[in-house]
């Protein structure tokens, strides 16, 4: 596919998740945003906390928007409520548009954290789909914040342009702040404490 950056109605789907550790789905909220900054759609799923769907989750919820018009996903972490782990290849194989995974902390990683918490296959299992993730990608965009991405489908330069044409201020684009604000509220809508 190919990537057409400075197109006015180019379409990003920002998805990012809100759970809490005492319930046992967390939200995902999916932001359909144009290049211009207008939401053109809105869609959710849930997930397993500490389960291993969040792949599937996503993929629910890209079909739900019912769209052929979105030229690259972004998501809020690919290790998401409490280590379900986002298969990035079988998004992109299944998908066939450019993604890109962004987040913002530098880390020493998760397996200790996996080793820690999970014991035999259900460990075997996340850490090696942790590993199949890869190494991040540090990127300072053109104000200067840093971010940390994996990607696929684009190059280094395609990502960087896209983040800094959907990044208003600070170093969260604007598709994936939308969607935790409206995961959070979606999740506190739907277990008021």
């Amino acid at each position: 596919m190919t990537l057409h950056i400075h197109k006015k109605g180019m379409r990003v789907l920002g998805i990012a998740e809100s759970f809490v550790m005492d319930y046992e789905k967390s939200v995902l909220a999916g932001i359909v945003m144009r290049s211009d900054f207008i939401i053109d759609g809105v869609a959710f799923s849930e997930i397993t906390v500490g389960g291993m769907d969040a792949t599937e989750g996503i993929l629910q919820l890209f079909r739900s928007l019912q769209r052929g018009d979105i030229n690259a996903m972004m998501l809020n972490g690919c290790v998401i409520s409490w280590f379900n782990i986002v298969n990035l290849e079988e998004l992109y194989e299944k998908l066939q548009i450019p993604l890109v995974c962004v987040t913002y902390e530098e880390s020493e990683g998760l397996e200790g954290h996996i080793e820690h918490h999970f014991k035999d296959r259900e460990r075997d299992s996340r850490l090696e789909a942790y590993r199949r993730l890869g190494n991040r990608t540090k990127l300072t965009l053109s104000n200067k914040y840093e971010v940390l991405i994996r990607f696929l489908g684009m190059d280094t330069a395609e990502v960087k342009a896209i983040l800094n044409k959907f990044t208003l201020h600070g170093r969260v684009p604007e598709p994936l702040r939308i969607a935790k604000m409206t995961a959070r509220a979606t999740l506190r809508y739907l277990y008021p404490s």
